[in-house]
């Protein structure tokens, strides 16, 4: 990566094709001089072009070979380069101007970096808002009204354009730009979900606080130590099915003398000898000197004789019987520290004859919403305001866990009420999620507070739904701090919250379930940004997992997650998956 620092404002104007950037900015151009400003303007273009005139004699050096061809007169001059393999970066670009000559530079394109920006947008284009998922964007020029704070300008009044950039030239400016190419580049200051997961979870230590609990206590929670089988199982050799024992030499005799009958629960007292057969039960102790069963049904027993019919298989020895500690022996690992107990380790464990394991103590989580608007459910609703239900969401995902949450209610939005509460929360609770204040431009006391008490770092992440989070540690409890939106809270806490809480709980090497399902509608996205889209998965008639999207993606739409059973993860190399295309689903498991 390459770092360069504008002398000069830098002022970009960011558009999708079509809107007319390069006229708009075309007609500032004469009003911006006649204002006294000395511009230079980069643009970047998504094709080849050539400003060179065939037949000149700068074309035709060029064409024969020359890299770099720089043709220089009186008036002007130009430096021509060749870059069929690596496109230039817009540091690099800058570095080419003559900084002390100009008053601004006006860049069109280059939309994925970090620098500032007027969105131009026109309704008839019929394409996003870019101010939505861009905080460079400091102004917005269209022919309709977004619902924003930031400044708006008619996209057709040339004046007020011109004034505001005029403006924009007069305040002092210093701008870094960190990038490799504008086709690869991460904006700056903001994360792919894989960095930031890693940021966390290199953050996240186990805690090893140990409790020992009854059998039915443990469900849900993780094995603190291997937990090692205190006797073989099966405690004896046994049958495997209703039968007859014999002995495997005595295989080829033509009948037997059954000398007793062996119950579950008992056991025949004497050594097998040559010729004799006991009759046994699923799960009976095999008799000493005994080694294989016959099935019932493959016997007949006539008084104190018994045969058996060959027509039916042929009996080889050691067959139907289960030898002692085939499936446990003594001292063996039944189940390994950092495993989840759930129905069949519950099973396993009892049937080992323990009533009480060692589980890791679980988690404590607090939780709070902020804002003035939020209302808890049951009150009257006010004007304006809307009622939480990111705190219930976020109950049933960390009860799903296995978490103890600490309820602290809604915050106020004071700096003094959010200080008490995260002082209060980093004493009670292994872990603190917020919901609400964390989006860039919220009030400066929220970073204040969360300053003052600990070590936080606020994120913007390259994804949709959930950019904006927050993470760090106050007094060494890992603090989150999630977005507002329904949706974006939900998502946010399955990509980043939880596997640092099964990190903090001691889970081994966990990783999320994840499908591959094929696309049964297209599906878009955008390239560089990963995207989590609500959908439904389903065998399909040909015995494939399908998926396609369910509603509104909006990220405050709650029925949306749900309606959906999983999300469908579009990677930040893939910009769309057409019907039939191969995509990743995660499945959401947070019903109960």
């Amino acid at each position: 990566m390459s770092q360069i620092n504008a002398s000069v404002p830098l002022l970009g104007f960011a558009a999708f094709s079509g809107t007319g950037k390069t006229t708009l900015i075309e007609a500032m151009l004469p009003k911006l001089v006649e204002r006294g400003l000395r511009i230079a303007v980069i643009k970047h273009a998504h094709h080849d072009f050539d400003i060179d005139q065939q037949g000149k004699d700068s074309y035709r050096l060029r064409k024969a070979g020359a890299h770099q061809m720089l043709i220089s007169s009186r008036y002007r001059r130009a430096l021509i380069t060749e870059t069929p393999t690596v496109e230039a970066s817009l540091p690099f670009l800058i570095r080419q101007l003559d900084q002390t000559q100009l008053d601004i530079i006006l860049v069109e394109g280059f939309k994925k970096l970090d620098f500032p920006k007027i969105e131009l947008r026109r309704q008839v284009i019929n394409k996003p808002w870019l101010y939505q998922d861009d905080n460079n964007i400091i102004a917005i020029a269209s022919d309709t009204k977004a619902d924003t704070t930031l400044p708006q300008i008619s996209i057709d009044d040339i004046e007020q354009l011109t004034d505001f950039v005029v403006q924009f030239s007069r305040q002092p400016h210093q701008h870094s730009i960190e990038t490799a190419s504008c086709d690869d580049v991460q904006p700056q200051g903001m994360l792919s979900v894989d960095e930031g997961r890693k940021r966390i979870l290199y953050q996240i230590k186990n805690l090893d606080k140990p409790q020992t609990v009854s059998l039915k206590q443990a469900l849900g929670q993780i094995v603190h130590t291997d937990i090692l089988s205190p006797v073989n199982v099966p405690q004896h050799t046994n049958s495997a099915m209703d039968g007859y024992a014999i002995r495997s030499e005595d295989i080829n005799l033509n009948s037997y003398n059954v000398v007793g009958q062996v119950l579950a629960g008992h056991h025949y007292p004497h050594p097998l000898q040559a010729g004799e057969a006991v009759r046994i039960m699923t799960g009976a102790p095999v008799p000493q000197g005994a080694d294989t069963v016959i099935m019932r049904e493959q016997a007949q027993q006539d008084g104190d004789t018994v045969t058996f019919n060959l027509t039916m298989g042929a009996i080889k020895a050691g067959q139907n019987v289960r030898l002692a500690g085939e499936d446990l022996a003594i001292d063996q690992v039944a189940v390994a520290k950092g495993q989840t107990i759930t129905a069949p380790e519950l099973g396993m464990i009892a049937s080992l004859g323990l009533s009480t394991l060692t589980i890791n103590t679980p988690l404590r989580v607090a939780i709070f919403s902020t804002g003035d608007e939020v209302q808890a459910p049951g009150e009257a609703q006010q004007q304006n305001c809307i009622y939480d239900s990111n705190r219930y969401s976020l109950f049933a995902l960390l009860t799903g866990l296995g978490c103890e949450v600490v309820d602290l209610g809604i915050i106020e939005d004071s700096e003094a009420a959010l200080e008490t509460t995260l002082r209060q929360a980093s004493h009670k609770a292994d872990m603190i999620l917020s919901s609400g204040g964390v989006s860039v431009g919220d009030a400066d006391y929220i970073k204040t507070v969360l300053d003052k008490l600990g070590e936080i770092n606020f994120w913007r992440i390259n994804m949709r739904p959930g950019r904006p989070l927050a993470f760090g540690h106050i007094n060494d409890v890992p603090f989150f701090g999630l977005p507002g939106n329904p949706v974006a809270v939900m998502v946010t806490f399955l990509q980043f919250v939880e596997p640092a809480i099964r990190k903090q709980q001691g889970h081994q090497n966990w990783q999320p379930q994840t499908y591959t399902a094929i696309a049964a509608e297209s599906l878009r996205s955008r390239n560089g940004r990963t995207e989590y889209l609500r959908g439904y998965y389903h065998w399909d008639a040909n015995g494939r997992l399908s998926v396609k999207t369910i509603g509104s993606q909006g990220s405050g739409i709650l029925r949306s997650m749900s309606e959906a059973n999983c999300l469908i993860e579009i990677p930040p190399q893939q910009e769309y998956a057409q019907i039939g295309d191969r995509v990743t689903v995660i499945p959401l498991n947070i019903r109960f």
